[in-house]
């Protein structure tokens, strides 16, 4: 099979790329620009293009199937040359499907924890040695890439985004997926510039149950009323299974599961952690995986790339980076590391970056979120508000929406990194969240700063 990757340097497409070639297809690709770490990963297997840029003179009628990333645009050359000579053209989830159709597919979706959750049941299988394929949406410990396929394996396990499946498919990508097992973590609107009303989001919920294979289950958190109301009102013909918050206490800022034999330790924390776990259990347990045996494993789970990550820590302080944006990931994050650290202030820093969350009729959606910080910034650069051609605002359009008199608006990552390491860091945490790079802000170079001050 010959397969051409438009927009070949984005993070599932070029991990696509790398899953397809090691299956022995042979790989090209295009895009206007590769940014690490794709163009090492590319490297690595000899795809990285010659040269950055479109090029029509590389479709040709050889091409068994074009993969089109969302990066590029409706006039691209090369999709209009594709499009011209008839080839086929997939988006990537759409190729995905079409590579596991014999297998059992597990579908993990939700507005929060999809990655975790995937990230949980990828580390369990793995433990025991199953033989799985995987698409997730962040690098694992352990795990070379983002996506594995093979012929060998009978299950897949797919991170299941919400968001649009490339620019000529207009479908949200868990819906191509057509899932035997699927999970739904909470609904909690986002990706405003695609769904403009939160109940043209929910509806995609609502179709994704509606392409789960016939026979087949859905497991939901019962705690989401959003998703209560959905599962209520569903098809029959599945089998529903809804979970709630297991057991725990925090012993010393250790997390442990309460079982009828004991405590059970785990790496992880916070409220919204352990509704993952409890999802990531009952999707194990559907292919024979035990509660005993799950717990064994997940025992050395260290979390998400990126999910409530240590950035370094002294005895009495800790740096944690955290890809919370949303709201409700954002309040979630926030109160499980007061809840961890009940003794030590939190200084708790949110770049708002996406077109939602930098929104202004969106805004509001934050009120509260970060009531439970000690100390509460919210930092914008500028940059994007014109990169995503929306009007800039300021800090008291920020405070009201956050419905928080204490917040504090920085748009200057200098101003920011300053503010940060003015203070003394002896029993307080900083915790840094964003889906972004707070504008290339070293942020290991500011958790040792952070840190240093915590000893005096």
């Amino acid at each position: 099979m010959q397969v051409h990757f438009i927009a070949i340097g984005g993070s599932a497409m070029h991990n696509l790329a790398i899953a397809l070639s090691k299956k022995g297809f042979q790989i090209t690709g295009s895009d206007d620009t590769i940014f690490e770490p794709s163009k090492s990963n590319l490297k690595k297997y000899n795809l990285l293009p010659d040269s950055e840029g479109w090029d029509p003179n590389k479709i040709t009628s050889n091409i068994d199937a074009v993969i089109l990333g969302m990066h590029a645009r409706l006039d691209n050359p090369e999709l209009l040359k594709a499009q011209d000579i008839g080839l086929k053209i997939y988006s990537y989830p759409e190729y995905i499907f079409e590579q596991s159709k014999t297998k059992l597919r597990i579908v993990i979706g939700g507005s929060h924890g999809k990655t975790t959750i995937t990230s949980m049941v990828l580390h369990v299988l793995k433990h025991y040695n199953r033989v799985f394929d995987y698409l997730v949406g962040a690098q694992l410990s352990g795990f070379e890439t983002m996506v594995k396929l093979t012929d060998e394996a009978p299950v897949i396990i797919l991170e299941g985004d919400e968001y649009l499946a490339s620019p000529i498919d207009r479908r949200p990508k868990f819906h191509l997926y057509h899932a035997h097992i699927a999970v739904i973590s909470g609904i909690a609107w986002d990706h405003v510039n695609v769904f403009p009303t939160f109940k043209s989001y929910y509806d995609q919920f609502a179709v994704f149950i509606d392409t789960i294979e016939n026979g087949g289950t859905v497991i939901y958190c019962e705690a989401d009323a959003n998703v209560v109301n959905l599962i209520k009102n569903s098809r029959e013909d599945i089998v529903k299974k809804g979970y709630s918050l297991l057991e725990n206490k925090v012993i010393d800022g250790v997390t442990e599961i309460i079982t009828s034999t004991g405590g059970v330790p785990i790496k992880v924390f916070g409220d919204h952690n352990i509704y993952n776990l409890n999802a990531a259990k009952l999707v194990c347990e559907e292919i024979g995986i035990s509660e005993t045996d799950f717990l064994n494993a997940i025992r050395t789970f260290n979390g998400a790339s990126k999910r409530l990550e240590s950035l370094g820590k002294s005895d009495n302080c800790e740096v944690f980076k955290d890809f919370a944006h949303s709201p409700s990931k954002l309040k979630a994050t926030i109160d499980a590391v007061k809840r961890q650290f009940p003794s030590r202030k939190l200084i708790a820093v949110i770049e708002l970056h996406t077109f939602s969350s930098l929104n202004k009729e969106f805004l509001s959606q934050y009120a509260g979120t970060m009531n439970n910080a000690d100390e509460a910034i919210i930092f914008i650069d500028n940059i994007n508000f014109l990169q995503k051609r929306l009007e800039p605002y300021d800090e008291s359009i920020v405070k009201l929406a956050f419905d928080n008199k204490k917040v504090k608006f920085i748009n200057n990552a200098e101003i920011l990194e300053g503010f940060l390491t003015s203070f003394n860091y002896k029993c307080k945490n900083l915790l840094l969240m964003s889906s972004g790079h707070f504008s290339g802000m070293d942020l290991n170079s500011l958790a040792k700063s952070v840190i240093k001050s915590s000893r005096f």
